[in-house]
């Protein structure tokens, strides 16, 4: 069995970048398509344990806000970057653009969303201020748009 993200040369991309990273079809035809946002270049950096759960919990929700379909936005384990699931195929410009959006809205943030003990497993690894410089960086490099790496 394939795992897509082990499949990926990791020596050979350059973040930050959004591509698509998979499209599967389900048994009644559903449509859902994996998509690979990095901010970090792999091996060349990490966004903090704190500062990538923070990311995890404001995009859960800012990203809902600007697209439909949203299954999931998950972190990567090591920490360069989310994997966002979703039914249907989006064109990588408006995934750009949704992130971009997002991303507007978290540097504007003031507070986490469900970081208690009752919402989160983990309520006190939070880093709103790791959060906001990994999407600084990111904002301020540009997001290329790869088809295939």
């Amino acid at each position: 069995m394939k795992v897509e993200s082990f499949e990926l040369d990791h020596t050979k991309v350059k973040a930050p970048y959004i591509r698509l990273a998979a499209v599967e079809e389900g048994p009644k035809g559903d449509i859902v398509a994996k998509y690979d946002l990095r901010f970090i270049t792999p091996n060349k950096g990490a966004i903090s344990s704190g500062g990538m759960h923070t990311l995890e919990h404001l995009l859960a929700l800012f990203i809902r806000e600007e697209l439909d379909g949203i299954i999931d936005i998950s972190p990567m384990g090591c920490r360069t970057g989310f994997y966002l699931t979703k039914f249907g195929i989006t064109p990588l410009s408006e995934i750009k653009k949704a992130l971009e959006s997002a991303f507007e809205k978290i540097l504007k943030a003031e507070e986490i969303p469900a970081a208690n003990e009752v919402q989160c497993g983990n309520y006190k690894d939070h880093s709103l201020a790791d959060a906001k410089e990994a999407v600084e960086k990111v904002l301020n490099e540009g997001l290329s748009l790869l088809e295939n790496v």
